[in-house]
């Protein structure tokens, strides 16, 4: 099992390219299930997650083609003799449920395995399922799996969300495309996968109204067709490397960047002294003279902080000035990184959904373990900016998440490099 060894080396100075969204993408691919049409997504990244879709969409019957060293991928559902979603591939990825309502809307019938994915709490998909029921289907648990029928086709329909899930707003939009009538669905959420999303499925044929707001209006058309989409920007990947020259100090160019993905989480940063501005190119960052700044953080839905930006963000506030306060409000059990970052001598402390993070003039390197995805690019941000030599273990995590850390971190200056375990 690989690891990844940083030593703290000073500054960083370049540019960094963003890659495609990773959540955007994954919602992308199983939306060629809707149609019998050719459908390309440009600006794929290149990640063990996109891969492992790609195997859950090619099990169901899809043709898919990585081309351009990975970044489009060609995709084409003429052919689907499977309707079921077989756990062995299911369980690796909580996004593979998003296959549920294309192949209900299109199929009037699909078998999907609960998901697995990063262990940071329960995520219920209780929300997909009483969606897609405002819709007209019917829905069995059985067996660890979802059974899902709709033989006269799902009909338009209210959904109301208890709270604005983004994987349920995504699975209710894919479904209603297709569905007849009208679907209104209510409390949606607002983020820009979901606006991503929203315009791939229009340029295929469909009629959808007010994404990007608490309320999707989509009317059901007959059949939707191919279309050729370029994936938006992937924001949590941007405020990760956003974070690096903010710890470290220095100035970096992220390339493809928009303050509007992230400007609650650009807010934070100029609170804590780290100034971000407009290039023609993308965003540039550079850390202030003297300390980080202690800020308070609270994780929201967009256009909030991002629950995804939460870990990186507490690395950069381990060494700041005073003491800062971050609320986690969107999952329950994601501070698994505070006592590996203690680990490397942070002052934290968790209570619940709340950790106070008092600065610490430096941290120390040590051999540290990732826990989930964002947890462990967290612990490779606090390296660069510790003394000594920081070991990452279980860095597969990383690998779902973010293309080439390596090489886009070393590119700037950083003392970075992968290690094969024996």
């Amino acid at each position: 099992m690989d690891s990844i060894l940083v030593r703290g080396n000073g500054p960083l100075h370049g540019q960094i390219p963003i890659a495609g969204a990773k959540n955007a993408c994954l919602t992308l691919m199983p939306a060629t299930l809707l149609s019998d049409e050719p459908l390309t997504l440009i600006n794929a990244p290149r990640l063990s997650d996109i891969r492992t879709m790609t195997q859950l969409l090619q099990s169901l019957g899809a043709e898919v083609t990585s081309l351009q060293d990975g970044q489009v991928l060609a995709l084409s559902s003429h052919d689907i003799h499977n309707k079921t979603a077989d756990y062995d591939i299911v369980r690796k990825m909580r996004a593979s449920i998003l296959v549920l309502g294309p192949l209900l809307a299109r199929y009037g019938e699909a078998v999907v395995s609960l998901p697995g994915g990063c262990a940071i709490g329960a995520r219920p998909v209780d929300l997909h399922l009483r969606a897609l029921e405002a819709m007209g289907a019917t829905l069995e648990l059985r067996d660890g799996y979802v059974h899902a029928s709709a033989p006269g086709g799902l009909r338009g329909g209210t959904v109301d969300f208890d709270f604005a899930s983004v994987g349920a707003t995504e699975n209710a939009l894919m479904a209603a495309t297709l569905a007849r009538g009208t679907t209104v669905i209510r409390n949606s959420a607002r983020e820009p996968e979901i606006v991503d999303l929203a315009r791939c499925l229009r340029a295929m044929g469909a009629q959808i109204d007010g994404e990007g707001s608490s309320e999707i209006t989509v009317q059901g058309v007959d059949r939707l067709g191919g279309a050729t989409h370029t994936v938006v920007t992937d924001r949590i990947e941007l405020g990760t490397y956003m974070l690096a020259p903010a710890i470290c100090g220095g100035e970096v160019e992220l390339l493809g960047g928009r303050i509007e993905l992230l400007e609650a989480f650009c807010e934070k940063l100029d609170a804590a002294g780290v100034s971000v501005s407009e290039t023609e190119r993308g965003l540039s960052v550079t850390r202030g003279n003297g300390d980080i700044r202690a800020v308070n953080v609270t994780t929201e839905p967009f256009p909030g902080f991002p629950t995804d930006l939460q870990a990186q963000m507490m690395a950069l506030l381990c060494t700041a000035s005073g003491t800062s306060v971050l609320e986690e409000k969107i999952f329950e059990n994601r501070f698994m990184h505070a006592p590996e970052l203690m680990r490397m001598g942070a002052r934290i402390d968790v209570q619940g959904g709340t950790a106070t993070v008092t600065g610490v003039p430096k941290l120390k390197g040590a051999p540290v373990m990732a826990t989930d995805l964002r947890a462990s690019v967290s612990l490779i941000l606090a390296g660069l900016a510790a003394e000594g030599e920081t070991k990452v273990a279980r860095v597969y995590h990383l690998d779902r998440g973010y293309e080439h850390v390596v090489g886009k971190l070393s590119g700037v200056g950083a003392d970075i490099e992968r290690i094969k375990e024996t």
